[in-house]
């Protein structure tokens, strides 16, 4: 029989157990998470995720993870996959909602369900390069949710600001870090 704590379908038990060995070994807390991308015609590429390096080893346990990207024909593609600006909306919203219910269960909250929706605005004038003036990525991002918990709305409000807090997705988009772009050597 099994002595760990299960909160939220969270091992916390583990979890406790990860933030004490990252204390001892802090070398293990860092990570590099990797994506590979190919053009396939038009506005269609896809992207395959598969390994990573983590906890201080390459991590290649997984099957590859693929995404299919493409525009709405709007925007002269065929459907084939969700826009990258979709997918960011998507990884905002897991990576949201990962950290409140880990930091949730870390605190001993439970949660019966958590439920999201995020909306952005873009303005094509950036995209297109019709206007210096329009920012060419989303102009603001709107994420409202519903949480079905026996707590408050101050402590499920609280639930949001510590998932903002922890969400490596939303420090990346809110607190831009550096992305360096440049052509792969031969």
């Amino acid at each position: 029989m099994s002595n760990n704590q299960i909160i939220n379908g969270v091992n916390v038990t583990q979890l406790v157990s990860t933030i004490e060995l990252i204390k001892e070994k802090p070398e293990i807390a860092d990570f590099k998470f990797r994506a590979t991308n190919k053009w396939v015609g038009g506005t269609h590429n896809r992207a395959n995720v598969k390994d990573f390096y983590g906890a201080g080893a390459q991590d290649d346990s997984r099957a590859t993870m693929t995404f299919e990207i493409d525009e709405p024909p709007v925007l002269l593609g065929e459907n084939h996959g969700a826009n990258p600006v979709e997918y960011l909306l998507v990884g905002l919203s897991g990576c949201l909602t990962t950290s409140m219910i880990a930091h949730a269960a870390a605190r001993g909250i439970q949660i019966r369900a958590v439920e999201s929706r995020l909306e952005g605005d873009l303005d094509l004038h950036g995209f297109l390069g019709l206007s210096e003036s329009a920012p060419v990525g989303y102009k603001e991002i709107r994420v409202s949710f519903k949480i079905d918990a026996d707590l408050s709305p101050e402590e499920k409000q609280e639930l949001i600001e510590m998932a903002k807090k922890y969400s490596p997705v939303f420090n990346t988009v809110a607190k831009p870090v550096p992305v360096k772009v440049s052509l792969a050597k031969e």
